[in-house]
């Protein structure tokens, strides 16, 4: 696997207390983070020669609102030499745009005293969950992935995906997903995991993280100790996963397990509480005992520990202050604490650790060993891996890069193999072009509509709101029934709960002698219950990609042959 072959380079750590850091003496003083010297020996002598400003700034990564980053952004790079920044998916409608500001900002970082370079990060899973838009690669996702079963779908979607970050000089992303889709009612991870197969998750989340790694972009694995078996979102709550021990080392844990021994470079933690396990409900984000017992001596892992969004109640409600988040966060041992927006400098969240630092050698120390850390992989990244992200991207040739033209082959062939019949109550799911005249195409999607015209010209068309209260729903219902009467064939995309009362419908019209079938888009799940009559496909993904593999099968191209990747 790649991912041990990089073993030597960017992802091998050395974790040992800075009091055991020697350096060579003879480094110059005015040396900075491209001097010719033993990356151990000149990361603790950089260390040692930081402010406390420098080293905490150097373990914040902050996101910034808009197409490009302010001036509250350039002066936490001049002012404190921040250490990262993440790309949010608000204004990121222009590749160009982001391109520029991350060209903007990494030649700002030059500038700095040590002249250590930026972590550009994003989360770019594929599928539901792309930050950067515009003309990036819209693709099908995980559970795609998990229904073609193909540990070489994982790996060109991790490398495609990653291609086009490379393009924009974003050299982190926050993928694989590596969650087990355990609790089928999920609201937050759904069709963002590769099933419901712990070692499945763990091989393809494996291939995934080496693809990347082929475009030289770092992988972060998320999210420990396991997001998957929990309907409800961090976001909103500290969400309590009730499971036993027993279950949380065979399941939760095994994909964590394998790609710690894959060397994956980092791995995010989630704000999550398992009461059996810690028999309190403190989130893994401020936990010793997950992050030291477990991830660093039970799995023996070596890389980076980063946290989910800091901004998240999960997070703060328990800590009380995004202020008191970020210090539990760093004594815990994570090594970069994330913040969804940029603070101001004389924000709470930066004045009163700082001055925790001064007040406290304990914590300061945990500060240090951070950005010791942190410090230490960018230089087997930046300096020592050939094929590294290039620190400012090539603008004038973005165009040429985003989309990736072999991606987007590529994504076609990975969403047609992952197409799955779910039910087939006909003989065949094909449409004959004697029934094609009749056909009724109705979905949330305009271009799920939009591309089934393209196979069906001459078929009637009927568009609903993805959200809808009682009576919009109550009334869309009724008008469905009625646009339907005449057509011989419907076929009907489902993307959510609401659009369920609609498939009801539409199995009525079943009874009445018309030909039905179901297009399942993102979750699966709400066709796994019930006694459903019609053909239901399933397709896991709003991706262009996928609408083409649908109606290309329907249109009897191939047969598909994705297998559920849930249980």
């Amino acid at each position: 696997m790649i991912l041990k072959r990089f073993n030597s380079l960017l992802f091998t750590f050395f974790f040992m207390t800075l009091a055991l850091v020697a350096y060579d003496s003879k480094i110059s003083d005015d040396a900075t983070f491209w001097s010719d010297y033993p990356d151990e020996d000149l990361a603790a002598f950089i260390v040692d020669k930081m402010t406390d400003e420098e080293l905490l700034a150097q373990i914040y990564m902050f996101g910034w609102s808009g197409s490009e980053p302010g001036e509250l952004v350039l002066n936490w790079i001049r002012l404190r030499s921040i250490g990262s920044l993440k790309v949010y998916g608000w204004g990121t409608n222009n590749v160009l745009d982001v391109a520029s500001s991350v060209a903007q900002v990494q030649q700002q970082a030059e500038k700095t005293r040590f002249k250590i370079p930026l972590y550009i990060a994003t989360d770019q899973e594929g599928g539901w969950i792309r930050h950067i838009k515009g003309d990036t690669s819209d693709t099908p996702g995980n559970l795609a992935i998990g229904a073609s079963g193909q540990l070489q779908d994982a790996y060109y979607s991790g490398y495609y995906i990653a291609k086009e970050l490379r393009a924009m000089g974003v050299n982190m992303n926050f993928a694989p997903t590596v969650d087990i889709y355990s609790n089928l009612k999920s609201s937050v991870i759904g069709p963002r995991s590769f099933g419901s197969d712990a070692e499945n998750v763990a091989l393809l989340g494996s291939s995934f993280a080496s693809g990347m790694m082929k475009a030289g972009v770092i992988p972060t694995a998320k999210h420990f100790p396991g997001h998957g078996d929990t309907r409800y979102d961090s976001h909103g709550r500290l969400p309590e996963i009730n499971i036993s021990r027993e279950v949380f080392e065979n399941r939760e844990l095994l994909p964590f397990k394998y790609l710690a021994k894959e060397n994956i470079p980092a791995i995010m933690v989630g704000h999550l509480c398992f009461p059996q396990i810690t028999e309190n409900r403190e989130p893994a984000t401020f936990s010793k005992y997950f992050l030291t017992d477990v991830l660093r001596e039970q799995l023996d892992y070596k890389g980076l520990i980063i946290t989910d969004d800091m901004m998240m109640y999960g997070a703060t409600i328990y800590a009380g202050s995004l202020t008191k988040a970020f210090r539990l966060a760093i004594q815990a041992g994570n090594d970069i604490v994330i913040s969804s927006t940029t603070a101001q400098l004389d924000e709470d969240v930066w004045v009163e650790n700082l001055a925790y630092m001064k007040n406290s050698s304990e914590f300061r120390e945990c500060v240090k060993n951070s950005a010791y850390r942190v410090i230490l992989s960018k230089m087997q990244y930046f300096k020592h891996d050939e094929n590294h992200v290039p620190i400012v991207p090539d603008v004038e040739n973005l165009g040429k890069l985003i989309p990736d033209p072999d991606g987007e082959k590529f994504f076609l062939n990975q969403a047609c193999k992952s197409l799955t019949v779910y039910q087939k109550e006909s003989d065949s799911i094909r449409i004959t072009e004697e029934d094609s005249s009749k056909v009724m195409l109705a979905g949330q999607y305009e271009r799920f509509i939009r591309e089934g015209q393209k196979r069906f010209p001459d078929a009637k068309t009927y568009y609903y709101n993805f959200s809808m209260d009682d009576e919009e729903l109550d009334w869309t219902a009724a008008r469905f029934w009625d646009v339907c009467r005449d057509c011989s064939t419907v076929i009907l995309g489902c993307a959510n709960e609401d659009s369920i009362p609609i498939a009801y419908v539409a199995e009525r019209l079943k009874k009445q002698g018309k030909r039905v079938i179901i297009v399942s888009i993102l979750a699966p799940t709400y066709f796994m219950a019930g006694n459903w009559q019609s053909d239901i496909l399933m397709c896991y993904s709003y991706s262009p990609y996928s609408f083409k593999a649908v109606f290309a099968s329907l249109a009897g191209d191939f047969e598909p042959e994705g297998i559920l990747p849930l249980r």
